[in-house]
C-alpha cells in the first residue's frame, strides 16, 4: 500500500466526525479538540453560523492531507537512506 498514513488518517477524520454527528458528543468537545478547520474558522465567524456538513468535509480533507504530508515526509526519508546506501 502507497499511502499508509494518508487512508488511517482519513479514517480518524470520518470517526470524529461521525462521533460527533451521532450525538455522544452534545457539547461538541472532541469535534472543537480534534478539528483544525473548527479551530481556524472559529476566529473568524461565529461557529454557529458555518454549514455542519462543509465543517465535516473540511475536518475529513484536513486529515487526510496531514496523513499526506506525513506519507510524504516518510517516503521521502527512505529515497534518501536507499541512496546513502547504495553509494
Amino acid at each position: 500500500m502507497r499511502y499508509p498514513v494518508t487512508l488511517a488518517a482519513t479514517l480518524i477524520g470520518l470517526a470524529i466526525c461521525l462521533f460527533n454527528y451521532t450525538g455522544y458528543d452534545p457539547h461538541n468537545m472532541i469535534f472543537f479538540m480534534f478539528s483544525p478547520p473548527a479551530w481556524v474558522v472559529d476566529l473568524f465567524v461565529d461557529i454557529h453560523e458555518v454549514s455542519v456538513l462543509l465543517m465535516y468535509v473540511l475536518t475529513v480533507l484536513t486529515w487526510a492531507l496531514l496523513g499526506f504530508i506525513a506519507d510524504k515526509i516518510i517516503f521521502s526519508g527512505g529515497e534518501s537512506r536507499r541512496r546513502r546506501s547504495a553509494s
